[in-house]
């Protein structure tokens, strides 16, 4: 394949990076049509499917993973070439795939303003789940990741910063409730937790040994639904001490304490860890990092 091909390369990596035909279509300013009809002639060319469909979308098999981890670096290199073929000195631009755990984005938005104000021709696409995200495979050039230490093949590891966590009510919650004094005040009171991957923080697991299972009163999907749980006084229960600390509306239950502290790991793929756009980036959020004193 050629350069005449590089269209239907470019329509099937926003397909297999958004997992839908009309949110490709919509990122490429085309008819869903156009890209329908690049995927099967990119699949007829290349005597494979790139994608299995379902009701919900297309997910890349895993030729269409690769597909997508090259025209990651491919674009990525358009881009420094386009830039130094205007010659800019800044050639910090095109799309910047990020991911996180969703409890991450109250910090890590901030970072992105300030990182487009000092680079404008990014564009940040965001993207908040608990799915670990495949790097080799080009679906992020950035992992913000918490926890134990990731060890996929291939990647540049750095740790950026430990989140610290406390025990919150609203108000509204102490004022009908009361507020428990320690561990000892637990029995009595309503608490609100989450499920899945989250659960894995220390925070969370510390406070699973002791409370029963009744008392979680409110079970949430996801953090986010549960700091909102938590503020609108459906119980107690752990938010970051940066999202929590200029609420005027929460009560601290318990501060931060060492044990419930998570590690926080900026991961990038060696094959795209030197590009301008990602050095840019990891350097912006390395310094950013320097003053959450407290997370």
């Amino acid at each position: 394949m050629g350069f005449d091909n590089w269209d239907e390369i470019r329509t099937a990596f926003h397909v297999a990076r958004l997992g839908t035909v009309s949110g490709a279509a919509e990122a490429l300013g085309v008819h869903h049509a156009t890209v329908i009809r690049h995927i099967d002639a990119l699949e007829k060319r290349l005597g494979t499917k790139l994608f299995q469909r379902h009701a919900r979308g297309y997910t890349p098999t895993e030729a269409g993973r690769d597909l997508q981890a090259v025209a990651l670096a491919t674009e990525d290199q358009f881009s420094q070439l386009a830039g130094r073929i205007r010659g800019q000195v800044d050639t910090v631009t095109g799309e910047l795939l990020v991911t996180s755990i969703a409890g991450v984005a109250p910090l890590v938005a901030p970072v992105f303003v300030s990182f487009q104000a000092a680079h404008p021709g990014v564009r940040v696409r965001y993207m908040a789940d608990t799915r670990v995200f495949r790097l080799e495979y080009g679906e992020a050039h950035v992992a913000l990741r918490a926890g134990a230490i990731p060890e996929e093949p291939d990647n540049v590891v750095q740790p950026l910063a430990r989140m610290r966590a406390g025990l919150y009510a609203a108000k509204a919650y102490v004022r009908a409730h009361g507020a428990p004094a320690g561990e000892a005040g637990f029995p009595g009171h309503r608490f609100v937790t989450t499920h899945g991957e989250a659960l894995r923080a220390p925070f969370h697991r510390w406070l699973r040994d002791r409370v029963s299972d009744e008392a979680f009163c409110f079970v949430a999907s996801d953090t986010s639904t549960m700091a909102a749980a938590i503020r609108a006084g459906a119980g107690i229960g752990f938010l970051t001490v940066h999202e929590a600390q200029n609420d005027p509306d929460l009560v601290e239950i318990m501060p931060s304490r060492p044990e419930w502290e998570v590690p926080l790991w900026l991961v990038t793929h060696v094959d795209l860890h030197r590009t301008p756009k990602v050095q840019a980036f990891v350097a912006h959020i390395r310094e950013a990092a320097k003053g959450w004193d407290a997370l």
